[in-house]
Order: C-alpha cells, then sequence, then structure tokens
C-alpha cells in the first residue's frame, strides 16, 4: 500500500492507510492528533469538525483518501510557536467551554467564519454554529467568546 500525503497544520505526512479510512481515524490514530474528537461519528453532531482548504468539514465522514495533498487544519493548528488564535484566547476569558467535547468542532467552524468574515454578526455566528450538538449550555458563552476573537482579531489587523 502507498503512503497517502497529508498536508496537516503546515506539516506533510505520508501515512499507511485503506484511501477510505475515515479522515478522522488517521488524524487521531496514525498522527496523535487527539483534539479533533469522535462523537457520533455520523456526521451529525460536527464534533469532529476540521477544515480542509478553508472549508469545515466533519472528519468522520471524509475518506482520507479524497484528502491526499490538500490543506487540512485541526484544532491543534489554533495553539503553537508560544501565540494561539484569538479564538482560544477568547474562549478561555469568557469560560465558554464547559466539558469541551464538542467545542474543537465549533472552535474550527468558528476559525472557517472568521477567515471568510472577520467581522461577523452574531446572527452570522449563530447560523455558521447551526447543528452543532452541544449539551453544556454554554451557547451564548461561545457566541461571546467568537465575538471577543472577531474584535481581537480587528485590534490586531
Amino acid at each position: 500500500m502507498d503512503a497517502i500525503e497529508l498536508h496537516v497544520n503546515g506539516q506533510k505526512f505520508g501515512v499507511h492507510a485503506d484511501p477510505d479510512t475515515p479522515l478522522l481515524y488517521v488524524l487521531r490514530n496514525d498522527l496523535g492528533l487527539k483534539g479533533t474528537r469522535a462523537g457520533c461519528v455520523e456526521g451529525q453532531c460536527l464534533s469532529c469538525t476540521v477544515l480542509i482548504e478553508g472549508r469545515p468539514q466533519t472528519a468522520c465522514m471524509v475518506p482520507v483518501g479524497a484528502v491526499a495533498g490538500q490543506n487540512v487544519e485541526t484544532v491543534e493548528s489554533l495553539v503553537g510557536e508560544g501565540a494561539s488564535h484569538p479564538l482560544i484566547d477568547s474562549v478561555l476569558k469568557e469560560q465558554a467551554g464547559q466539558c469541551g467535547y464538542c467545542l474543537a468542532g465549533i472552535l474550527m467552524r468558528a476559525k472557517a467564519l472568521l477567515d471568510r468574515e472577520p467581522a461577523p454578526s452574531r446572527s452570522d455566528i449563530a447560523t455558521a454554529l447551526d447543528g452543532h450538538l452541544c449539551r453544556c449550555g454554554a451557547h451564548v458563552r461561545i457566541l461571546r467568546a467568537i465575538e471577543r476573537a472577531a474584535q481581537a482579531g480587528s485590534a490586531r489587523a
């Protein structure tokens, strides 16, 4: 079996996996990136959301062979090199994560939103996050955190 070339969080990897293996399993089991969560594993809860070429996708539903050579970003991409993305700081300041299980997927979908719309309205944010299953009750804090991240991002620009 030939190696599948993946570009994950700015690094190149060659993985030996069946091309039909869900990307989620390769990220977690082969690359050790445990931030992407396995929730329903049916593409319904959105906990496993990653960015593929900047677009949010559920990693449980995408076969690894379909992303060969494409840029994949996981939640781990939001922290590193001594600095973190404004979303991380904002979530901490707003105490927006409770159990944290769905938060990785929410953060990645929020990042995609902020990348294409640096100053989204609350309605834009809510629409972008529609479909994420979260039972913690931190929704208002999550919305505030994303608004704060947008303000921080515009202050940095």
